[in-house]
């Protein structure tokens, strides 16, 4: 994947420490920071799907996740997930 390329970050609304459901972003922070370190353009996009993260490379959902399962805050370096999605996105092409 070349560099600067435009990534799409789908998102659903989730229930965050007893908040309401909602499209929060507190669990991508660290997803942004990763892609954002390989130099890619990350777009955020609210869905309707609850729980839900999904890369989108070209028009192509490269990875999903259970947006849950990210960790909450942080540079994303420690997250194994956020590793994952950075590997889906550099073998996209």
């Amino acid at each position: 994947m070349p560099k600067n390329a435009v990534v799409i970050l789908l998102y659903g609304p989730y229930s965050a420490a007893g908040l309401p459901v909602e499209h929060h972003t507190f669990r991508l922070q660290g997803l942004q920071a990763v892609l954002a370190r390989d130099g890619h353009e990350v777009i955020l996009e609210k869905i309707e799907d609850w729980n839900v993260v999904e890369l989108m490379v070209n028009e192509e959902v490269v990875f999903h996740c259970n947006i849950k399962d990210l960790e909450f805050g942080g540079d994303g370096k420690l997250d194994p997930l956020c590793e994952k999605a950075r590997i889906a996105v550099l073998n996209s092409y």
